[in-house]
């Protein structure tokens, strides 16, 4: 009996799905109680703005009736708006901050 070698070529591709995470973004809502001088900090310490990027943040804010903190993931996002809120509401003010799908 003779044994034959048998040789199998195979290839094999595994193609990776590049996945990015969708993006969304934090808005501040004008209102008229909360101090601008209160966003702007929030701004500074929660999304890590300069102050001259917070101060002409709030002004547009102000102007355009709200305005986009940043754009993050989904749970970055979630996380900075959440914070914010309870920030506000530990010093009683209304402070609006939604997230919205980019």
């Amino acid at each position: 009996m003779v044994q034959e070698d048998i040789k199998v070529k195979t290839h094999s591709k595994v193609e990776v799905a590049s996945y990015e995470p969708s993006m969304w973004k934090v808005i501040f809502h004008n209102d008229e109680v909360t101090p601008m001088q209160f966003v702007t900090q929030c701004l500074i310490e929660i999304f890590h703005k300069t102050e001259e990027q917070a101060v002409t943040l709030v002004k547009s804010i102000h102007d355009q009736g709200k305005g986009v903190a940043g754009i993050y993931p989904y749970d970055i996002a979630e996380t900075k708006s959440l914070e914010t809120t309870e920030v506000a509401r530990s010093n009683n003010y209304p402070l609006k901050v939604s997230i919205e799908k980019e």
